[in-house]
């Protein structure tokens, strides 16, 4: 039987993430903002054996919290399943998501960070773009609880060149086609003086990691 596409917006994903309903031979554990693609993924390609669970995406903000945070959800839901997938990249880690995740013998996504397997790990390797600073899908709606709000910005506008003086364009990595989005993104980038530039990903290698567990 299907997981079904379960109720939820971006500030629930933000703060709470999102339950496993808890059917499934395959647990995802993720982050909240790449909820939507994650079950869009299953949703198209019937991958009814997976179930998902996304930790808080405001974790994002801190990532040294993540180990932690990821190691507490796989002692909870390791029982109830035949595997975990860890669909996080290391995120900032430093190294110690892959360690808990070698410590119970499960598998994560490859990649530095999202924005990296989106855009395909071995094509943003070769692009070696150190200063752009990147948005999804998610974070263009998100923009004010990740960036904005996080660094003061909405207090101390005039921080703004100190933040964000060293990068030269925002590159928005969308993942569906939506001109909403864009232009939103387009303000984005204006917002922190930042040339633009807008790329299809879809969902690079989300979907075929993801592909690999089915």
């Amino acid at each position: 039987m299907a997981a079904p596409l379960q109720p939820m917006d971006d500030a629930t994903l933000t703060r709470d993430g999102l339950a496993p309903t808890g059917e499934g031979r395959v647990l995802l554990l993720a982050c909240g903002a790449l909820a939507r693609e994650i079950l869009d993924l299953i949703k198209v390609n019937g991958w009814t054996h997976m179930d998902l669970q996304c930790l808080p995406a405001i974790l994002h903000v801190h990532p040294e919290k993540i180990p932690a945070a990821v190691e507490a959800a796989i002692n909870t839901h390791r029982a109830k399943y035949d595997d975990i997938f860890v669909v996080y990249a290391d995120c900032g880690t430093g190294g110690m998501l892959q360690q808990v995740c070698d410590k119970y013998g499960v598998q994560m996504i490859e990649g530095p960070h999202c924005y990296s397997f989106f855009e395909g790990n071995a094509a943003f390797v070769e692009l070696d773009e150190v200063t752009a600073f990147y948005l999804t899908d998610f974070l263009v709606r998100q923009f004010e609880a990740f960036v904005i709000k996080p660094l003061g910005l909405d207090r101390h506008p005039e921080l703004r060149d100190m933040y964000f003086g060293n990068y030269t364009k925002l590159v928005y990595q969308a993942q569906v086609d939506d001109p909403a989005l864009t232009a939103l993104a387009t303000q984005h980038a204006d917002r922190l003086g930042l040339t633009f530039e807008r790329r299809f990903t879809g969902y690079g290698d989300l979907e075929t990691a993801l592909a690999a567990r089915a």
